[in-house]
């Protein structure tokens, strides 16, 4: 344990959004929306002294732009952590630019909690932010903005690296962008409880309901804060497309929107010198972090083991049983990634009165990015400063259930711990993967499925399936097939006999029955 001087401590957060239907809509980069929650987290620690100049590092989380999944259409920051610190009027002796992925805000906490305890800096400044609405907005109007920006200066650039989070043979077969491989795992998910379609679409509605409910609350941070029931989550309208099934599109994530989100940390020395109020402080009290087999060499599709075990592992490491947390928020890109912690791991209900978001969810209070979990974390901390003493967790997800990273925080000061999550991801990584087939040719059995819709038009369907003999495979659609999407989109063919023929361009290609 570290001496109480070093022990890190959350001292500011803030958020920004800009929404393009408002009177004062500012058409902000993400840089300027990073800078605007920055500046509110600043002035959140309520410090006696401009606390700004002590900043010794900044830190960012990346955008999907820096990630490689947007078009910088009307151009970037080659620096972003730099660009903010140049609107903050400050220059901080070390820059970091995090990774891609959900996770990336609790993984950035974590660590530079551990970089404060360990000495490394005093005072730290998290943030990040997305501008997608006003990127795709303008394009739509034929208007041209210029967010190109070099600030100079140093920066530690971790890179997206995203390929923890890639599958080669599941993005050849069409599973590349999150809804579908989501999709496969919620109907893996709802052929292990052994639930129909309707009932499994209603478990879906009542999960996320609360959440939209929760989104209303936080009408000044949120995107959008429209009035839905579970009926209105998953019946399938104009309004409500067919996404991937069994999703429509008011069951996922919102990534268009104009959001920022920032974190203070300091030692306690720090936060005592520049006269922050005990009552401003919030702790870390555990954390871990772990990553998952690629999708299809999974043993269970219907699960994330790591996502369960980093979970788990951080409510232990604080001492806690879920009973004893009193906010939560999970991060819920999809409903799996919401019921495979809160409900199959920590055996919560859908309409638990402590609500399972305290923002409000990424369909609901808004995706902006990598960066979620970083207004999680804003928003859980003044929750927390309004009951001494109780206990919230964070659960940040990234890929396709790919990495979990969980911190459980308290306003109870504790003297600081590093937890390592080495052996963690060691049991983990021991678990045999599931024997998979690059290509094959012959009958199987369907283990999961889905159909990916194009602006609510089905497209294509995908399945995976097993051997006679036990073995994983893959397939798609023909193209043009059209029968065997509606097929597969209009029945519940999980369990269905498929045949698959390898095709010239070494795809896996099925229709159901013997062929």
């Amino acid at each position: 344990m570290r001496a109480a001087g070093t022990t890190p401590v959350i001292i500011g957060v803030g958020q920004s959004v800009d929404r393009i239907d408002a009177p004062d809509y500012q058409a902000w980069s993400a840089a300027d929306l990073a800078a605007v929650a920055a500046r509110a987290a600043i002035s959140d620690a309520m410090a006696r002294r401009d606390l700004a100049p002590y900043i010794d590092a900044i830190v960012t989380t990346r955008t999907f732009e820096d990630s490689g999944l947007e078009q910088p259409i009307f151009g970037a920051s080659d620096n972003f952590p730099r660009s903010i610190a140049a609107r903050l009027g400050i220059k901080p002796r070390s820059a970091f630019w995090g990774e891609g992925g959900g996770q990336s805000p609790q993984d950035l906490v974590s660590e530079f909690c551990e970089r404060v305890a360990a000495g490394e800096f005093d005072l730290v400044l998290l943030c990040g932010a997305e501008a997608i609405s006003t990127i795709r907005h303008a394009a739509r109007e034929g208007r041209t903005l210029d967010f190109s920006e070099s600030p100079g200066g140093e920066v530690e650039d971790r890179g997206a690296n995203l390929r923890a989070f890639q599958d080669p043979l599941a993005e050849r077969h069409g599973v590349v962008d999150a809804p579908i491989g989501y999709a496969l795992a919620e109907n893996a998910r709802r052929a292990a409880l052994g639930m129909t379609q309707a009932d499994y679409a209603e478990h879906m509605g009542r999960l996320f309901a609360p959440l939209a409910a929760v989104a209303r609350t936080n009408s000044a941070a949120a995107w959008d804060v429209p009035n839905y029931s579970a009926s209105d989550l998953i019946t399938v309208s104009p309004g409500n497309r067919w996404i991937a099934d069994p999703y429509p599109l008011r069951l996922v994530a919102r990534d268009q929107v104009n959001m920022g989100a920032a974190v203070v940390i300091a030692s306690q020395r720090v936060a005592d010198d520049l006269g922050v109020a005990p009552d401003r402080r919030v702790y870390l009290h555990g954390y871990a972090r772990a990553t998952e087999k690629p999708l299809l060499s999974r043993p269970d599709l219907s699960a994330s083991p790591a996502a369960r075990a980093a979970a788990r592992a951080a409510l232990k490491r604080a001492g806690l049983v879920p009973d004893a947390v009193a906010t939560f928020d999970f991060y819920s890109c999809f409903p799996i990634a919401v019921s495979n912690v809160a409900i199959d791991e920590f055996g919560l209900s859908e309409d638990d009165p402590r609500k399972l978001s305290v923002v409000g969810g990424l369909p609901y209070f808004g995706g902006p990015g990598n960066n979620y979990s970083m207004h999680a974390i804003a928003a859980l901390v003044p929750v927390l400063r309004e009951a001494p003493g109780k206990a919230g967790f964070v659960g940040a997800n990234g890929g396709f259930l790919s990495k979990y990273s969980a911190g459980v925080y308290s306003t109870i000061p504790r003297p600081w711990r590093n937890w390592s999550s080495t052996s963690l991801q060691a049991e983990l990584d021991a678990v045999p993967a599931q024997p998979l087939l690059d290509g094959y040719d012959g009958p199987g059995t369907v283990e999961t499925a889905s159909v990916l819709h194009v602006r609510g038009a089905p497209e294509m369907a995908v399945v995976i399936g097993r051997t006679p003999g036990g073995l994983r495979f893959i397939a798609r659609s023909k193209p043009g097939d059209a029968a065997t999407i509606a097929m597969t989109h209009e029945n519940d063919v999980l369990g269905w006999p498929v045949t698959v023929a390898r095709s010239e361009e070494g795809l896996n290609l099925f229709v159901f029955g013997d062929g």
